[in-house]
């Protein structure tokens, strides 16, 4: 469903099949890790379920039930990758992993002793690709370039908070990832609901807002963006959540957000965002409500 891509000839199969996008540590707390079991428990299902699926996984948190953590417990160190991707690999119930993301910078271990241990994993066909994931604009041109070096693909993706509300992506990160041929991956596409017509919807008594959304609504000024967002897509007869992830399709670096839907009700909204087309005027209101910070590096350098 959604999809990250390396050319044109990828993206074509991976849309075909699905993309779960996850982490070692997801779970939390004393369930690190359960959600990679969950994951590994449906592909034990049978029926083609690996063979159809992106599979991508993180690593960069501890995974250590003690509050103390020993160095090569976390990070990207050489031997905390070997040690971790071992683990997911275990936890998912599968020999290889499609896309394994880091999932944070690491300001203490070099690029160099980052991609030899990536290389190392690739040629045991352990996984197929490396990406990124929270990465700025610097980190993943020093990443690519230090792959370069060592003649590797390098990062092949970038996973970033970006959708309408949030555009600042938009200065470095997705300049930086179209310079180099990364796909990028949105996560928080609605920002935590705010972009899912979260004002009409606690006004017919629905689901408050919480997290990201509520503490966005707490100020006075950002609710009245959103309200007027909300009022914007009522007057075409567009549904919020459809239309914030379209948007995010119509961007040119963008191959697919991560979606995470509650309800089977909100993954049909999903799929409905694949195929709806935004006008002209639509797109220009919403960047009225939501102003981006315009071409880098003019937007910050005069």
């Amino acid at each position: 469903m959604w999809c990250l891509g390396i050319d044109a000839r990828a993206r074509r199969a991976w849309r075909q099949n699905g993309l779960f996008g996850t982490a070692n540590v997801y779970g939390w707390g004393e369930n690190k890790g359960r959600t990679e079991e969950i994951i590994g428990s449906w592909f034990a299902q049978g029926g083609g379920r690996r063979e159809k699926t992106v599979l991508a996984t993180k690593v960069y948190g501890s995974m250590s039930r003690e509050a103390d953590t020993w160095p090569n417990e976390d990070k990207l160190s050489a031997l905390n990758i070997r040690r971790a991707v071992d683990a997911s690999l275990k936890r998912l119930g599968t020999d290889y992993i499609d896309v394994y993301q880091f999932h944070h910078i690491d300001r203490l271990t070099p690029f160099e002793e980052i991609w030899q241990a990536i290389d190392v994993l690739i040629q045991q066909g352990k996984i197929l690709y490396a990406a990124s994931s929270n990465f700025p604009g610097y980190k993943i041109a020093q990443a690519n370039e230090a792959a370069a070096r060592r003649g590797m693909v390098g990062l092949v993706s970038e996973q970033c908070l970006y959708n309408l509300y949030e555009r600042r992506a938009e200065m470095e990160v997705l300049p930086a990832a179209q310079e180099y041929g990364l796909g990028v991956i949105p996560w928080s596409p609605l920002h935590g609901g705010l972009l899912g017509g979260v004002i009409k919807k606690q006004e017919e008594g629905g689901r408050r807002a919480s997290g990201r959304a509520a503490e966005v609504l707490a100020d006075p000024a950002a609710r009245a963006r959103i309200q007027a967002y909300e009022d914007l897509l009522d007057k075409h007869g567009l549904v919020p959540g459809e239309v914030g992830l379209a948007w995010l399709l119509t961007r040119p670096q963008v191959t697919g957000p991560i979606v995470g839907p509650r309800t089977a009700e909100q993954l049909e909204g999903a799929l409905r965002a694949v195929e709806l087309e935004l006008s002209e005027e639509v797109l220009a209101g919403l960047d009225e409500v939501f102003p981006g910070p315009g071409p880098s590096p003019e937007a910050f350098a005069w």
